[in-house]
């Protein structure tokens, strides 16, 4: 029977927290496992994505050689300092794992975060590595209407909830990372007031479009460093995103 990676994927970050190894779950299996009541997305691939920190290369190394995945010794050679690969065997499942920092349309540095939470990335981190994408489809808002529906927004930065203070320190210093949040909260509210509707879980515990309008007024709000002011004067004349980068493996 083919191998579920959802359950290969829970199973590898709960046996490497019980080792000490900081190997966290990102994306969509962590939001699944994050919010177990909610419909789960659908999948057809047999990837997993992690998190780690390349102070941790070695163990981690270590940890997915003993439970048989094999590692791609070319691309993590290569690239272990930011990612490493491996896959099972028979190469019916496929394993990234992310090292310090995700580094999409946005940078987003989670090396001093690793261990906030036991099983995946901190919350509040989560949200913002989907916050980030420029162009959000349908499998995006899924994942950040099912954060904000289980988890509260709050003032502060406490660990188990969606932290203003964690997300003010992102946007507030960088007018890039500020507009694209901002206008994939837009994003949010207006799609997930319409056609996405469909989306919001029943067994939501709090409202994600008001707690996306409470970010946003956050964003709006909170104190602008001076680099973030001299960047705004530019604006939309200048291209403030990257378009991730493929590497392959």
């Amino acid at each position: 029977m083919a191998l579920d990676a959802f359950d290969v994927a829970t199973t590898a970050v709960r046996e490497a927290n019980e080792r000490g190894v900081p190997l966290k779950l990102i994306g969509g299996q962590a939001v699944r496992l994050l919010c177990p009541l909610f419909p789960h997305r659908a999948r057809t691939d047999q990837d997993m994505d992690f998190a780690s920190v390349s102070s941790a290369r070695r163990p981690v190394m270590d940890f997915f050689a003993a439970r048989g995945f094999v590692g791609d010794q070319r691309f993590n050679t290569l690239h272990g300092d930011r990612q490493m690969y491996f896959t099972t065997a028979d190469g019916g499942v496929s394993v990234d794992v992310i090292m310090d920092r995700l580094n999409m349309c946005h940078v987003l540095d989670f090396r001093e975060r690793i261990d906030r939470m036991p099983h995946t990335l901190d919350v509040t981190d989560l949200l913002l590595t989907k916050l980030q994408i420029v162009e959000l489809n349908r499998k995006d808002l899924h994942d950040i209407v099912h954060l904000l529906s289980a988890f509260e927004v709050r003032d502060g930065d406490d660990v188990g909830a969606v932290g203003l203070a964690r997300i003010g320190k992102v946007v507030c210093d960088d007018w890039g990372w500020w507009r694209t949040v901002t206008g994939s909260l837009d994003t949010l509210v207006r799609l997930g007031a319409g056609e996405h509707a469909d989306l919001i879980p029943s067994a939501r515990r709090f409202d994600p479009l008001a707690q996306a309008k409470r970010i946003r007024e956050y964003c709006d709000a909170c104190s602008k460093t001076f680099k973030w002011k001299l960047r705004s004067k530019v604006g939309e004349r200048m291209q403030w995103y990257e378009l991730p980068e493929v590497v392959g493996h």
